[in-house]
Order: structure tokens, then C-alpha cells, then sequence
């Protein structure tokens, strides 16, 4: 059986399709004189009809035994509310149940409610009562999802799938599925497949090997494969993933605590609550109050970069925060830098920057001094540099004052 429910919540309206829906119970006993006389004693119970569905069914029954009073009435009875409860009733999708409370007469202390006190309470037109229990349409729609989904899980696990990992067939219960594009897996390849992936730290790429799909597994389905230490790394990599992504939250810089520390937008300070480090929120070093961050050589260069791809805003904020002499200092390097790139060469010896402005190649560094060849940078002889350039085995031979310029 299939549907769809909709759901009126205020002026919104929310759509639910289902492959299975709750069944309508019959719940029967026979009298000494059934079939001969009387007909069975029944209740009707659906949770997803009202109280005037389950009676119009009620009738029908009733009906059903008058057309063949004295003979076997119950398999017509089933038979009817299998195949033609929802024509009976003209329910087309999108169907909209309707919910109607029924008062729930008091009971005495040791009091029962039993099938004969049900049957009598239907009247003298009929030999059976409705009954509804559902309170609300939420609690329904939840009732009705859950089944769904239970009837689902059941069909599955009956079925035989392919493996598109390990191509071996096995049964549903032993396989996966990806919620959102349904591709199936055995458990066993997704459980190797997810303990890789979170113990390199990748929980967020927990999702569906078939190439180009994005389907992603939920935690639940992370839980039931993985062990519990490995689902508890999950759990906290996925939170301080979350948490990473929340501008208001920043972590303890002591690399024994890392606690999350919610952040004040006015003040650059930070407190953490588990060991009571006052701390920066910009450089993470301990809190220095209005002086400026300090910045470290190997932040330099990222420093440099950051405030030239920037706009003016961004500019103004790492000026305030750093200082304009350092944002000054590390253009001034950096133009350095470049300059040095192009127009000079490093010692072989030492590295020293050097600038050729004139003369022949053979090289001397001003502070090692070690001679080079310009030319090759290879290591000259302290005693005969220019052997070099006068042996014939030498890939710089006669190579003395090549690019060399001459003043006319």
C-alpha cells in the first residue's frame, strides 16, 4: 500500500510520501453460534483513519454479514479491507488525514477493557465499535514515517545486492545503502572504507564511493559499523569541524587543553574556561593587551601576501592589528627579496647575495672568500682560479670575459 500524507502546520503545508502504511487491525472473536446465527465480535483500529472512515468500514462489514448470514464471513472481511478500503473510502494522494480526539472514559481500579465490552458498545446497528488513538497530526505523521521506514528496512534486508565495491552478492541485511542516491554496499568494504577516512581525518568525506556521487552516510549509519573508539573520533572531529566553521569560536592555544572559547567581537581577548589562559585571539600568544601582534620570520612572508591580496578594509584591519611599521617591513623585505631574485646570484659557498656590475666571470665572495665562476657557479681554486677558464675540459673554457661589457 502507498501514499502520500500531507501535513498542515500554520500556513505551511509539508508533503511526506510513503510505500507502506500502518495496517487496519481486526481484532475478532467468535460466538458459540457463529456462522449459524451471530456474526463474529470485532474491533476496527487504524491510526491513520478518523472515527467516521473506521465506522463507514464498520458498516460495510456489517453488510458483508447480511449478504451471507450463515456462512464463513471473516476471510470476506480481510479480503475487503486488503484490497478496497481506500476505494471504499475514495483516499486519493495526496490524502490528508483528519484527527479527531475521542474522550477516554474512566476506568474503575482492575477494570478491563476486553473485545466484549467493545463489541456491546457498538449499538444495535452494528456488532463492532471504532477506535482512535492518535492525539495529534505530529505524533501521526511520526507514527506513519517511522512505520514506513521500519517496512522499508525489512523489504531491504530480504533482497540480494551487488557489491559495487567487492562485486560479491549478498543478502540486504548484510549490505548499506547511501540514504539520499540509494547505491548499495556490503558492510564489511563501507567499514573499511569509513575507518580509513576518520583515522586520516576526513570525516567529512564519509560519502558514497560511487564516482561523482555526493551522497553523504549519516551518523547513525557511522555508528553501527565503525567500533565505539572510532565512532567517539568521529563524533569529536565532526564537532570541531563544526566548530571551526563558527566565527565567534576559537581554541585554547595551549596544545594541552585546545578547549573552544567563545570569542567577544568587541575585545581580543580570550579566556579559557578549563585552564584560565588569557590569550590573544589574533596571534594566539599570551594577551598584550592595545600593543601590537608580534610576528614571527616564518609568518612574515604570509603576512606580506595576505595584505597585498587584500582590500582596503582587510589593509586597515592588519595595520591595526600588527602595526604599520611591521606591514612596512615586510613590503621592504619582500621588495628586497625580488630585487636580489633578479639581479644577483648566492655564493656557492655561503649563500651570500652577490651582484656582478662588470668584469670578467671569475667571482670572488666579499664575505667567505671563496672564488666562483659567474658563469656556472662552480667553486674556484683558491690558488689558480682561472685554470677554469684555460682548461679545455672545462664547460666554461675560454669563457673568461663572456657577457662581459666594454666601455667604448
Amino acid at each position: 500500500m502507498s501514499g502520500k500524507f500531507t501535513e498542515t502546520l500554520q500556513n505551511s503545508k509539508l508533503e511526506y510520501a510513503v510505500s507502506f502504511l500502518p495496517p487496519v487491525v481486526l481484532n475478532f472473536e467468535f460466538p458459540a453460534d457463529y456462522p449459524s446465527t451471530s456474526p463474529p465480535l470485532f474491533t476496527l483500529n487504524c491510526k491513520w483513519l478518523s472515527q467516521a472512515q473506521l465506522t463507514a468500514l464498520c458498516r460495510n462489514l456489517d453488510n458483508l454479514w447480511e449478504e451471507n448470514r450463515g456462512s464463513v464471513v471473516l476471510f470476506a472481511w480481510m479480503q475487503f479491507l486488503k484490497e478496497e478500503t481506500l476505494a471504499y473510502l475514495n483516499i486519493t494522494s495526496p490524502f490528508e488525514p483528519e484527527i479527531t480526539k475521542q474522550e477516554k472514559q474512566p476506568k474503575e481500579e482492575g477494570a478491563s477493557y476486553d473485545i466484549q465490552d467493545a463489541a456491546s458498545a457498538h449499538g444495535e446497528s452494528s456488532n463492532a465499535i471504532t477506535e482512535e488513538d492518535v492525539e495529534s497530526l505530529s505524533i501521526l505523521i511520526k507514527e506513519i514515517l517511522d512505520f514506513d521506514q521500519s517496512q522499508k528496512e525489512k523489504e531491504f534486508n530480504c533482497k540480494m545486492f551487488t557489491c559495487n565495491i567487492c562485486f560479491s552478492v549478498k543478502q540486504g541485511s548484510e549490505c548499506m545503502d547511501f540514504k539520499d542516491c540509494r547505491h548499495v554496499y556490503c558492510k564489511i568494504c563501507v567499514k573499511n572504507y569509513f575507518e580509513i577516512q576518520i583515522k586520516d581525518g576526513q570525516v567529512h568525506c564519509l560519502n558514497c564511493p560511487e564516482p561523482q556521487c555526493s551522497s553523504v552516510a549519516t551518523p547513525g549509519q557511522v555508528k553501527e559499523l565503525v567500533e565505539e573508539k572510532l565512532f567517539a573520533l568521529y563524533d569529536r572531529l565532526l564537532l570541531q569541524s563544526s566548530l571551526d566553521l563558527m566565527a565567534d569560536v576559537v581554541y585554547c592555544p595551549r596544545p594541552s587543553c585546545q578547549t573552544p572559547v567563545m570569542q567577544d567581537p568587541s575585545c581580543t581577548m580570550g579566556i579559557c574556561s578549563r585552564c584560565n589562559y588569557a590569550f590573544c585571539t589574533l596571534c594566539k600568544m599570551t594577551y598584550h593587551g592595545v600593543s601590537p601582534c608580534k610576528v614571527t620570520a616564518e609568518k612574515l612572508a604570509d603576512l606580506r601576501n595576505e595584505y597585498l591580496e587584500a582590500d582596503q578594509t582587510t589593509k586597515q584591519f592588519l595595520e591595526k592589528r600588527y602595526g604599520k611599521r611591521v606591514i612596512q617591513k615586510a613590503l621592504e623585505e619582500m621588495a628586497s627579496k625580488k630585487w636580489l631574485e633578479c639581479n644577483s646570484k648566492s655564493c656557492p659557498c655561503c649563500g651570500t647575495p652577490i651582484e656582478k656590475l662588470n668584469g670578467c666571470n671569475r667571482m670572488r665572495c666579499t664575505a667567505c672568500m671563496q672564488y666562483f665562476c659567474w658563469l656556472c657557479m662552480g667553486a674556484l681554486s683558491r690558488i689558480n682560479p682561472y685554470k677554469h677558464f684555460s682548461d679545455p675540459g672545462s664547460p666554461c673554457f675560454n669563457l673568461l670575459f663572456q657577457m662581459m661589457e666594454i666601455d667604448e
